[in-house]
């Protein structure tokens, strides 16, 4: 893997991105920017990493998938049931759940793949179910085992002030739902990434629905009556602030760049231009597959959680397949395979057609946004296939190839004669 230096273009990117991220902060803070600015801002960069996932599977490594908007809602979710739990009742029992299952998922998923290898000729369905159990029982072991762990969890949460033991069960709560949304993101493509692109897609698609179903029924089907189903969630504390969320999108932004400009970055790309040649390079095209598959989720999981914090208030509807396109059209409008137009695409995105738009056309304006948005997509399409920024890139996010090193011997002009 590249080993990474700071160099001068890292200090441009995080000067100016820290420049922004204050700059935005002070306009909240003096009310020159009012509440409504200041909810679409941070809109637009949790719209941001779930379309920075996508292009990580879709423009990077040529998976089409429709899946984010599941992942989303598992995130959300997640999260929000997390610090609702903490608010209502003062108690980490939610929190020490999630990190218990994700744990122990964890370990349940590593053990079972080194069993799995070790057992030729096993097909994938059979493999996918003996994971199905491990997970399913390692969610039961963590229900069981947090009763013991609950309540000193709790006291010492309790003995910090309220202020930061809020702000410390959102942070995990967020971070937990990720790793959450990764894990079972691992779990559904273990079947369906053996499938071929265009039947992905449709499985993802399905993946998408089935979430917007257990969603509608959270309350009797799941046994979360603070979700409250088909009514929607209430009572979530707002607590996703500008800065939460910038560091989060920065973070997501750092981690994207550096992979793809790793070994594994690579690779993963080869399995996009060619996944014959890649095999035939000695790639383990599978394993890029699904590690780009999860990583994608990943950020889609954590851009849920924090989602879940800026209203308050979840409602099933807003996880619906139809809304599963906004990070898709995002991605191409901005330009596949394209870190900087992705970011641009998606504050572009929230800005005008959630902010200006609304305060501009009429009442009803809403109804006809899935007309709008098609009709600025095909435009798009014919008159600048590429993206909004085509090829271009951020320099921080450009591979910088080091000098080359002159040769000691006969290289310089101090070299001895020739003979």
């Amino acid at each position: 893997m590249m080993k990474f230096k700071a160099n001068r273009s890292s200090y441009y990117f995080l000067g100016t991105a820290l420049l922004i991220i204050i700059g935005l902060q002070v306009l909240f803070s003096t009310g020159i920017l009012n509440s409504f600015w200041n909810t679409i801002i941070r809109q637009g960069a949790v719209i941001a990493m779930v379309a920075l996932g996508l292009n990580l599977i879709y423009g990077f490594n040529g998976q089409f998938s429709l899946g984010q908007w599941g992942f989303y809602a598992i995130g959300a979710y997640a999260a929000a049931d997390v610090t609702f739990r903490w608010t209502q009742n003062t108690s980490a029992d939610g929190l020490v759940v999630l990190l218990l299952a994700d744990a122990f998922m964890a370990l349940a998923l590593w053990g079972i793949a080194r069993l799995v290898k070790r057992v030729r000729g096993m097909d994938t369905l059979s493999a996918f179910a003996i994971y199905l159990v491990g997970v399913i029982a390692s969610v039961f072991l963590a229900v069981f085992v947090s009763k013991i762990l609950t309540s000193p969890v709790t006291s010492l949460l309790n003995a910090l002030p309220e202020t930061w033991s809020l702000q410390i069960v959102f942070f995990f709560a967020v971070v937990l739902a990720g790793i959450l949304a990764a894990e079972i993101s691992y779990l559904f493509g273990l079947p369906v990434l053996t499938l071929g692109s265009d039947y992905f897609g449709i499985a993802t698609l399905g993946f998408t629905i089935i979430m917007k179903v257990l969603a509608d029924n959270s309350d009797r089907l799941l046994g979360f009556e603070e979700m409250k189903g088909a009514r929607g969630m209430i009572g979530i504390p707002k607590i996703a602030t500008w800065l939460w969320i910038a560091f989060f999108l920065l973070i997501t932004i750092i981690i994207i760049r550096n992979i793809l400009h790793s070994s594994y970055g690579r690779a993963i790309i080869s399995v996009r231009e060619d996944e014959l040649a890649a095999k035939a390079m000695g790639i383990d095209v599978a394993k890029q597959k699904i590690l780009t598959f999860v990583l994608g989720s990943l950020f889609a999981g954590l851009a849920g959680g924090l989602y879940a914090h800026i209203n308050g208030f979840l409602h099933p509807s807003k996880f619906d397949f139809i809304q599963s396109f906004d990070p898709l059209i995002i991605v191409v409008f901005g330009g596949l395979g394209s870190i900087s137009g992705t970011v641009v695409a998606s504050f572009a995105w929230a800005l005008v057609l959630e902010g200006v738009l609304r305060l501009v056309l009429p009442p009803g304006f809403e109804s006809w946004r899935y007309v709008v948005y098609p009709l600025i997509l095909l435009i798009m399409m014919l008159l600048r296939p590429s993206g909004l920024l085509g090829g271009f890139e951020f320099p921080f996010i450009k591979t910088v190839l080091p000098p080359l090193k002159k040769k000691e011997n006969n290289e310089n002009s101090a070299g001895g004669e020739v003979l």
